[in-house]
C-alpha cells in the first residue's frame, strides 16, 4: 500500500501535497491526523525518500497517431518523474500501475534498463521505417536519478550508431553530460533540444517544479548548448493563466537573446486526477487567487479543467486562450523568432551490419 500523506501537509522536496489513490482503485485511502498525535507532530514536514523499480516493458518504441502532436513514436526511459512538478500531465500515468498520481508519481519509479537493447532490436528489424523519435514526451529523460541509471545516454549511443533523428524535451542541466553525444548528432543534422522554461521567477519555480534545476541554470544551460551549435529551442510549458501568464513576453524576449530562434508554449491542461492534485497545490500556495486562476483555465477549457479535444487541448480555446495566442505571436514577430524551422534528416538512417556466427 502507498505511504499516505496528511492532506495539506507540505512534503520536503515533493510537488504533491496528497497521494490519494488512482481513478482505477477499488478503495479510496486519505490520511487524517491522529486525534492523540501532537500538532507540531503532525505539521512537521516528512520526507518521503525516492524508490527505483524496473521497467520490464517489452519494446522501447511507444507509437501514436495524434494529429496535434508532431511525432509518431517516442522513447520514455522512466515511468514517474522525481522532478515532482504538480502541474505535470504525465501524473495520471502512475494510476495504470496501481500507484496515486500525487506522491507516488514522483518518488516510485520505474526505470527502463533494458531501453537500449530493446532500442536495437527494434530499428534492428527489416520493417522498420524511420521517423524522428521524441525522448522523453511523457516524463524527463534527465530527471535525477539519470546520473546513476544513463539510460537515456545508452540510447542517445544507440540513436547515433544507427544515424536516427531524435528530439529530446527537458528542464534538466543533466542534458550537459551528454554534450558529446549530441554533438555528433547535431554535426550530422539528427537532434533537435527543447529546453521546458515555464517561468523566471526563482521562487515560483521552486514551488512548481521542487526538484528542477532553477531557471537561471536552464538559461544557462541553454546558452551551452547554442555555444556548442547544438540545435536548440525553449518550450514555455505549460502557462498557468493568473499564475505565469503575465511572462510571456519576459521569457520570450530573455530566451531570444541567448540566440534561439525556435520558440513553443502549451497551456496548462488537468487531466482526470490532476485536477484535484493542483487545486490542493493552490488551496495550499495561492489561496487568495485560487478561484481566479480556476475560473481563468475553465475559460480556455470549455467550463471544465480539462479539454482532451486534438484541436484543443495544447492551446485551448475561447477568448482567454486566443489573447494568449495573439500575444505570443506578436512578440515572436516582433522578435524575429520562429522564422525558420530546424528539419532533421532521415535519409542518413542505416541499420550496422551484423556479424555472422560461423556454423
Amino acid at each position: 500500500m502507498s505511504k499516505q500523506i496528511s492532506p495539506q501537509q507540505t512534503i520536503k522536496g515533493r510537488g504533491s501535497l496528497s497521494n490519494k489513490s488512482g481513478r482505477f482503485e477499488i478503495l479510496s485511502y486519505e490520511s487524517q491526523p491522529d486525534a492523540w498525535a501532537s500538532n507540531s507532530d503532525f505539521l512537521a514536514s516528512p520526507n518521503v525518500a525516492t524508490t527505483l523499480y524496473n521497467d520490464s516493458s517489452r519494446s522501447a518504441i511507444t507509437y501514436n497517431d495524434s494529429p496535434d502532436i508532431p511525432f509518431d513514436r517516442s522513447i520514455n526511459p522512466y515511468r514517474g518523474c522525481e522532478h515532482g512538478c504538480i502541474y505535470c500531465y504525465a501524473r495520471p500515468s502512475h494510476a495504470w500501475l496501481g500507484l496515486s498520481p500525487g506522491i507516488d508519481f514522483e518518488s516510485k519509479i520505474f526505470a527502463k534498463s533494458s531501453a537500449a537493447s530493446l532500442l536495437t532490436k527494434e530499428l534492428s528489424s527489416k520493417n522498420y521505417k524511420v521517423q524522428p523519435i521524441a525522448l522523453g514526451s511523457n516524463t524527463d529523460p534527465y530527471q535525477p536519478v539519470e546520473r546513476t541509471q544513463q539510460i537515456t545516454r545508452q540510447i542517445l549511443s544507440v540513436l547515433l550508431r544507427f544515424r536516427h533523428p531524435v528530439t529530446i524535451v527537458t528542464k534538466s542541466t543533466l542534458i550537459l553530460r551528454d554534450v558529446d553525444l549530441l554533438e555528433a548528432l547535431a554535426t550530422q543534422n539528427l537532434v533537435k533540444v527543447f529546453i521546458s522554461l515555464g517561468t523566471l521567477n526563482a521562487q515560483l519555480a521552486r514551488m512548481l517544479e521542487p526538484r528542477a534545476p532553477q531557471p537561471r541554470k536552464r538559461l544557462q544551460a541553454i546558452l551551452n548548448l547554442v555555444k556548442q551549435k547544438i540545435p536548440t529551442g525553449v518550450l514555455i510549458a505549460p502557462i498557468i493563466p493568473g499564475l505565469n501568464d503575465y511572462e510571456l513576453e519576459e521569457i520570450i524576449q530573455t530566451v531570444a537573446g541567448t540566440g534561439i530562434t525556435n520558440i513553443r508554449y502549451n497551456l496548462l491542461r488537468l487531466p482526470y486526477e490532476l485536477g484535484e492534485l493542483f487545486e490542493e497545490w493552490l488551496q495550499k500556495h495561492y489561496p487568495n487567487r485560487k478561484n481566479k486562476i480556476l475560473s481563468l483555465i475553465r475559460q480556455s477549457r470549455d467550463g471544465k479543467l480539462n479539454d482532451s479535444a486534438y484541436s484543443q487541448r495544447m492551446i485551448g480555446q475561447g477568448n482567454y486562450a486566443h489573447l494568449i495566442q495573439q500575444r505570443f505571436r506578436l512578440i515572436c514577430q516582433r522578435l524575429g523568432v520562429n522564422r525558420t524551422f530546424f528539419k532533421l534528416r532521415t535519409d542518413l538512417f542505416e541499420q550496422p551490419q551484423q556479424q555472422l556466427s560461423l556454423l
